[in-house]
């Protein structure tokens, strides 16, 4: 039987998704840790990226911390942390991959706060806005789109490079990888690869529909439908609405 074959058969066989273990305990496993990492990276890149992008500096920084993380490998970063005192623990695969995460959620916060038009901000000065208000009702609706790029590349990065951390003694899906190659077991091999790459198009599938429906204006998924108005020209619609 071929590698595909034997790998639709890992994936349809319910004892290898139920059991101890299993495809579904390596999932939530794999959520949790990226999860985990993804909001621990949020929590570090996006006040920071806020604070610099406001006051239009640091921009040669970022970009400098944004290469040197990028070619940091994560494998060795997880190979590092795994011989600290943290050793084969899921806080350092969480670390780990938070570091991973930072670089594009810090550029693009940063980016899309300095890229807000300066007339805006005067316009919203001169309406006695505070500096809290500005961001909330000013800045970050602008922003917003660039931030969430950020913030989804991140995670589905996150997701991708997690499976490395089965390497070091960790969990998630990467453990069906690596149990097939310990095994010579090429459709186990092809079936984790598989779900490994199902979740990461789904994490972008969420997060597209999350950041759609938290950015202001249209939204973009409702069906338009065009009728004729009496004088022949098309008439946009919503919902089935006449706008």
């Amino acid at each position: 039987m071929s590698a595909l074959g034997d790998a639709f058969v890992y994936l349809n066989d319910p004892f290898n998704w139920i059991r101890s273990g299993g495809i579904l305990d390596l999932l939530v496993q794999h959520l949790r840790i990226s999860g985990l990492a993804v909001l621990l990276a949020a929590a570090l890149a996006v006040p920071a990226g806020v604070l610099l992008g406001r006051s239009g500096r640091g921009a040669g920084a970022i970009v400098a911390l944004s290469n040197v993380s990028r070619a940091v490998p994560t494998l060795a970063l997880l190979t590092v942390l795994a011989v600290t005192p943290l050793g084969f623990s899921e806080t350092g695969t969480v670390l780990a991959l938070a570091v991973f995460a930072v670089p594009p959620m810090l550029t693009n916060t940063f980016v899309g706060f300095r890229e807000v038009d300066r007339d805006v901000r005067e316009a919203a000065r001169a309406m006695g806005m505070s500096r809290g208000q500005m961001l909330r009702q000013v800045e970050l609706p602008l922003a917003l789109p660039l931030v969430m790029t950020g913030v989804r590349t991140a995670a589905v990065q996150v997701v991708a490079t997690a499976t490395l951390a089965a390497l070091v003694g960790g969990g998630g899906l990467g453990r069906i990888i690596n149990l097939g190659f310990g095994q010579q077991d090429l459709g186990q091999i092809l079936a984790g690869a598989v779900l490994v790459a199902a979740l990461a198009l789904l994490t972008e599938l969420v997060l597209v529909l999350v950041s759609t429906a938290v950015t202001p204006g249209q939204r973009r998924w409702p069906l338009r439908r065009v009728r004729s108005s009496p004088a022949g020209e098309p008439e946009p619609t919503s919902s089935g609405v006449p706008l």
